[in-house]
């Protein structure tokens, strides 16, 4: 029982959700993650591990370390307040979607082999797009193949990289891979999508925000955090990755604070969030590594405390755009203040649990002397306060007031948002026990003087400069517009640029074959009126000089039907 992981517990409960009828379901989902937490707690201890053979290659699908565990303590909470969130919901795909989503994260966690990962990696792609998709619309439609084409592509270079790593290598052992060949290129690459690097990153601006109310927070907790888990066990200290996790800290902002739907500049604050973990781990010191799995930790909860928050909205509302939201607080108040709650963790104020786990990951930087990059994080926290410690609240609760009175949020929505609040609170004021579990020894404590001025500093000027920004109608309003990213570049600029290409080569080549037949024609009648007709070439062989140019003919119509049509 012991050898037991837990993802067999949410798999074997996803095929007792799909034969149960609707009155024990909800019983079911619910006793999934609290078996699986108690199996963790009482039967998995760092050191175990198990594993079968098949076709000669060890595939172990338990390996317990404190790394493994951290994650696998985090995705249990997770998909608890997750399942509680979702109680009200009777689609029974979502429910399936959720329980399979969440047992492949805990599979890919405690995976010891590549393969073991890749058959994981896989099953978190094909069980999440059915979240976005069980949104029943056009636009969520297209949205998740989208999604499901970086994700399997991500697959595939994963499985691509591991079998180059087992001929290289003679292993197919997950642990530190590096980037010493193609094969370790190729799983980088592969973790960088579903950690949504710059440029690999659409897929999760475009897809989480099409989908349901209820799906939008399981994909936020589980799939770009499996990435984190994988680039901390197979790339720590890749210094490469203190550059990228500074650029995902930053660029979001500024499309997050030009967006109209809440729920996709809350997309592109996960990526700015993943940011800061992807730094620490590239810096690759004890205190980096621990602050980026401890922001992981965090940033799980009070991302997916916000994004039930505007998810309760969008339940009640149908819509959460900024520019026509407002003034729901009067009717939705216990909403607003939960909100607020995720609001200000978000943006690390003291007692709240990102301060406590992103300050581990700027100290880090700073004794390891970045310090021009310090800067730049330090204006990426400053544009996480703006963009969602009080754009988020101020426009779908506060600003004008939109003439909107719904219901407050259901009662299993505010259960779940308070299991939330309650974390983020509860690590922001107890450090120690988050630290307790971290991997590596901790020797920091956040709460000096230093720590708190600064945040405080920071968290001071930035709502002075929001404020200012305001009232001078300066700071960008919310409309309803297209604001072009990545995507862009594969959903327009390339299929627009193909279809050019092929009409120019197709005129090419009609224009061409039209001038050379004038030209043969020319050429023909020159031959024919000259006095070529003289030489032996006509006066011995007049068949074989037609044969030579029909063949010439034919040569130039096959030379310009493979390079310039094809």
């Amino acid at each position: 029982m012991s050898e037991l992981s837990p993802f067999l517990i949410y798999f074997l409960a996803s095929l007792l959700v799909l034969a149960s009828p609707a009155m024990i379901r909800n019983a079911l989902l619910l006793a999934t993650p609290v078996l699986a937490a108690l199996h963790l707690f009482f039967n998995i201890e760092p050191g175990m591990t198990a594993s079968y053979t098949v076709l000669e290659f060890e595939m172990v699908y338990l390996r317990a370390d404190k790394l493994s565990l951290l994650f696998a303590y985090l995705f249990t909470l997770a998909s608890f307040i997750s399942t509680v969130f979702a109680l009200h919901v009777k689609d029974v795909r979502q429910q399936v979607a959720g329980l399979i989503y969440a047992g492949s994260a805990l599979g890919a966690v405690f995976a010891g082999d590549f393969l073991t990962l890749f058959i994981f990696w896989e099953l978190l792609a094909i069980s999440s797009v059915f979240l976005i998709w069980a949104r029943d619309t056009e636009r969520a439609l297209n949205a998740g193949m989208r999604y499901l084409v970086f994700q399997v592509l991500s697959g595939v270079l994963l499985l691509a990289g591991a079998l180059l790593h087992y001929q290289e290598t003679g292993s197919l052992m997950f642990d530190h891979v590096g980037l010493n060949g193609l094969a370790g290129w190729l799983v980088f690459i592969a973790f960088g999508i579903k950690s949504a690097f710059p440029f690999l990153h659409s897929w999760l601006t475009d897809g989480y925000p099409e989908a349901t109310p209820t799906g939008t927070v399981y994909l936020s907790a589980f799939t770009t955090k499996v990435a984190v888990y994988s680039l901390a066990r197979g790339f720590a200290g890749e210094e490469i990755l203190v550059y990228i996790g500074v650029t995902m800290a930053c660029f979001p902002i500024f499309y997050a604070v030009i967006e109209n739907d809440l729920r996709k500049v809350l997309a592109y604050s996960l990526i700015n969030q993943v940011g800061f973990m992807v730094t620490g781990i590239g810096i690759g010191t004890a205190l980096s590594l621990n602050g980026a799995v401890a922001h992981a930790f965090s940033d799980v909860i009070f991302k997916g405390l916000l994004f039930m928050s505007m998810g309760a909205v969008l339940f009640r509302v149908g819509h959460v755009n900024g520019s026509d939201l407002g003034g729901l607080y009067k009717t939705m108040p216990k909403t607003t203040g939960l909100c607020i709650v995720g609001a200000m963790s978000i943006s690390a104020f003291p007692l709240f649990s990102g301060f406590v786990s992103k300050s581990m990951v700027m100290s880090a930087m700073l004794m390891e002397n970045y310090d021009y990059l310090w800067l730049f994080m330090l204006f990426a926290s400053a544009g996480v306060f703006h963009h969602a410690g009080i754009k988020i609240p101020y426009f779908a609760f506060f600003a004008h007031d939109s003439g909107l009175r719904p219901q407050e949020a259901p009662l299993n929505m505010l259960v779940a948002m308070a299991l939330a609040a309650f974390v983020c609170l509860f690590i922001g004021s107890q450090p120690q026990y988050l630290y307790a579990l971290l991997p590596w020894e901790v020797d920091y404590w956040p709460y000096d003087l230093t720590h708190v001025l600064t945040q405080t500093q920071l968290l001071f000027f930035s709502a002075l400069a929001f404020v200012w920004l305001n009232k001078q109608g300066l700071y960008p309003p919310e409309l309803h517009s297209t604001n072009l990213d990545a995507e862009w570049v594969y959903r327009k600029f390339l299929p627009a640029g193909v279809q050019r290409g092929l009409a120019f080569a197709h005129n090419a080549k009609k224009s061409t074959v039209a001038a050379t037949v004038v030209h043969m024609n020319s050429i023909r009648r020159s031959l024919s009126e000259s006095s070529i007709a003289k030489y032996n070439l006509s006066e011995s062989w007049p068949t074989g000089s037609m044969v030579l140019w029909i063949s010439f003919t034919l040569v130039a119509y096959l030379l310009l039907d493979i390079f310039i049509y094809k």
